[in-house]
């Protein structure tokens, strides 16, 4: 079997889906806010990385919750929340603290009445499968959560696209940020 062409109309299906407006709107916020903070576990939480890694070649002061060199949190920044569930605990209570110390947060989930979303000032609602299969879950052929975390690692770089446009950051500047030592 082939499973390639299944996995792309899969993504396809859920992109599709997705407000593109909604996604400008999240890029406008990065750039208004003060620091951007990305926070998630798993392998959600490899997409935040790679989203604050390309944010952070944008020009974007970025941390990853978590990491030892992260400082507090403090007004006129924005949390960046991914949970496919939008149940997980570590990333809801970090939410839910971010929004009590005045910060905005942007959840990145398939359930906009869960946790998460009910801690955040914003949501890029993804409609596809989580590890829990729910029933109203788009279906799909891949394990456990990989089609939201594809489509969050493809949603969070149109995200940089926009933000790089509207910062007026090109190609050669990016590049000048990324990693000379490797």
């Amino acid at each position: 079997m082939s499973y390639l062409p299944t996995i792309l109309k899969e993504v396809e299906a859920v992109l599709g889906q997705v407000e593109e407006g909604k996604l400008k709107e999240v890029a406008e916020q990065l750039v208004k806010a003060k620091r951007i903070f990305v926070v998630g576990e798993g392998r959600s939480g490899l997409m935040g990385k790679s989203f604050a890694m390309r944010l952070m070649h944008l020009g974007a002061t970025v941390y990853v919750v978590g990491e030892t060199i992260t400082p507090s949190i403090e007004e006129g920044d924005l949390l960046v929340a991914i949970s496919g569930s939008g149940t997980t605990k570590n990333v809801v209570w970090t939410a839910e603290k971010t929004g009590s110390l005045g910060c905005s947060v942007i959840a990145v989930t398939t359930n906009p009445e869960s946790p998460l979303a009910a801690a955040s000032t914003g949501v890029v609602h993804v409609l596809a499968a989580t590890k829990y299969r729910r029933e109203n879950e788009l279906k799909t052929i891949q394990p456990l959560g990989s089609l939201f975390d594809q489509c969050v690692h493809i949603i969070f770089d149109s995200i940089c696209l926009q933000y790089s446009e509207l910062k007026e950051v090109d190609h050669a500047e990016a590049f000048g940020r990324h990693s000379n030592l490797e």
